[in-house]
């Protein structure tokens, strides 16, 4: 099930100023649905989480590249909504792959395989984005190499270097962001989410969803100034920045993408907490 609102409130008078750029009510409080629904399913991914992704919880323990790669086709395709999230994810695992394992080096024709709403694959790339990954991963010399880095970075620093080194063509920031926040939650890597990354008009040939609907929020284009409104806000809610991710893009899409999650999941804590720095 998708949540559907409309694009914009009435102005009713609403003025904030960790939200510069709304002017009604009806929208904060939508922003602020969407926290709580995007915070809610961070905790998921690192306590219970659903589907494939427990799967590769389990998985990594014993086959860290395969988990891996999994957790990269899961963003990289992105779950669908619906009763059957993962199945174009387990297509590309399972059967065109004859299930061929990451080491083994299958790459799958991806013609005709379902994709959600957050996927960053392009028909016309084909699976060119896959071996642009593999062949990334193989000069670490394996994926785990790749995003363990240097052993004395932060989890903070970790994550902003696989972020800038994973600029792959046809990897978008929202599937690069995706990925890393997924390893991060799941326990594969130390990788924490250092600010939204937010990209210019000419890094990519699709608008990113997150960044537009900052710029909407916070009544900015500049990257610095929306990274700062981005973090007052975060730190106002008592959130942590890569909850903003998802809650900023489906609150400017007008439409929740849930990931592989009910989209009843809610931290009524931040929920809570978002209603009350936002005075609503």
């Amino acid at each position: 099930m998708r949540v559907h609102r409309e694009s914009r409130a009435v102005d009713d008078g609403y003025r904030s100023a960790l939200l510069p750029g709304l002017r009604a009510s009806g929208d904060a409080l939508a922003l602020a649905e969407e926290i709580a629904f995007a915070h809610g399913r961070l905790l998921a991914l690192g306590a219970t989480p659903p589907g494939l992704y427990a799967e590769v919880r389990t998985l990594a323990e014993k086959d860290i590249e395969q988990a891996t790669w999994t957790s990269f086709l899961i963003a990289y395709l992105s779950p669908r909504d619906g009763d059957d999230p993962f199945a174009g994810i387990r297509m590309v695992m399972d059967g065109a792959s004859d299930g061929e394992a990451y080491e083994e080096g299958g790459l799958e024709d991806l013609d005709g395989i379902p994709v959600g709403p957050r996927t960053s694959h392009d028909p016309a790339r084909g699976a060119s984005t896959l071996l642009a990954y593999r062949h990334w991963a193989e000069r670490a010399g394996d994926q785990a190499h790749a995003f363990e880095g240097d052993p004395a970075w932060s989890p903070q620093r970790r994550f902003e270097r696989c972020f800038e080194r994973l600029a792959l063509p046809g990897f978008p920031r929202m599937g690069r962001y995706d990925l890393l926040v997924t390893l991060g939650r799941l326990g594969l890597y130390e990788l924490r989410a250092d600010s939204l990354h937010f990209t210019s008009a000419n890094e990519s040939s699709t608008p990113d969803l997150t960044t537009l609907a900052a710029k909407r929020v916070f009544a900015i284009g500049d990257h610095l100034n929306l990274e700062r409104r981005a973090h007052a806000l975060a730190e106002a809610i008592s959130v942590p920045i890569e909850a903003l991710d998802l809650a900023l893009a489906n609150w400017g899409s007008g439409a929740r993408v849930t990931l592989g999650f009910p989209s009843e999941t809610c931290d009524l804590g931040a929920l809570e907490r978002s209603r009350e720095a936002l005075e609503l």
